[in-house]
């Protein structure tokens, strides 16, 4: 067990590095691709055919696409048009831009929950498509979206070891920087495993807790 506790305490500064660079990800990539999702949401439920055209395209095309496909067009591909952008900003536009098309699914599947007849009086009412969205739509849809919401949070979470690959120091870069100092694995591996659960496990304790609330509430 000291063995164990010693690959921690020795390297506790690139673990600490490692997962400050995760929950960044997490965070940036989570608001970036929760505004972008609730966006192309709208256009999947939009009258405008040409919204709901572009928004079932973005989804079918991005959905069916490799993660690290994404990763690789944008640290190889994208630098080669001439822009600027460094190894951190490329995981969270390929983590962003990945995880909004499930986002819209998301969306589109808790407004499908919302009785159409409610739009329909809203409508009859003189209100926009934008105001029945946001004004009576949205806060019924809210109690079906967050749950399954939740559950592409948390695989966005796990995603980003994706971006060791792509030369960003997180979490899953830590174990090729250990095998150079000559640490077991195992021990490495395992701790990593703890720094996620840390991480997941308070995700999954509030999906629950809400599952609960409103299911009470209906």
């Amino acid at each position: 067990m000291g063995e164990f506790f010693r690959v921690l305490t020795d390297n506790a500064a690139l673990f600490r590095d490692g997962f400050t660079t995760t929950v960044q990800l997490f965070l940036i990539a989570g608001v970036g691709s929760l505004v972008l999702g609730m966006v192309l949401g709208a256009m999947r439920v939009s009258p405008v055919p040409a919204l709901r055209a572009f928004g079932a395209t973005y989804v079918n095309l991005v959905r069916n696409t490799p993660l690290t496909l994404v990763f690789a067009f944008l640290v190889f591909a994208v630098p080669k048009l001439d822009v600027n952008i460094d190894y951190f900003e490329s995981a969270v536009t390929a983590l962003t831009v990945y995880t909004a098309a499930f986002v819209c699914e998301v969306v589109r599947s808790g407004v499908n929950t919302v009785a159409p007849g409610q739009a329909e009086a809203a409508r009859a009412l003189g209100m926009t498509f934008g105001q029945v969205l946001t004004l009576i739509v949205m806060p019924q849809a809210l109690r079906a979206m967050v749950p399954p919401m939740m559950s592409v949070f948390i695989a966005m979470l796990k995603n980003t070891t994706i971006a060791a690959g792509f030369s960003v120091l997180e979490a899953g870069a830590i174990p090729a920087y250990m095998a150079e100092r000559g640490e077991p694995q195992f021990a490495v591996l395992l701790w990593i495993t703890i720094g996620f659960l840390i991480l997941i496990l308070p995700l999954v304790a509030l999906q629950r807790f809400l599952e609960r609330k409103w299911a009470v509430a209906r």
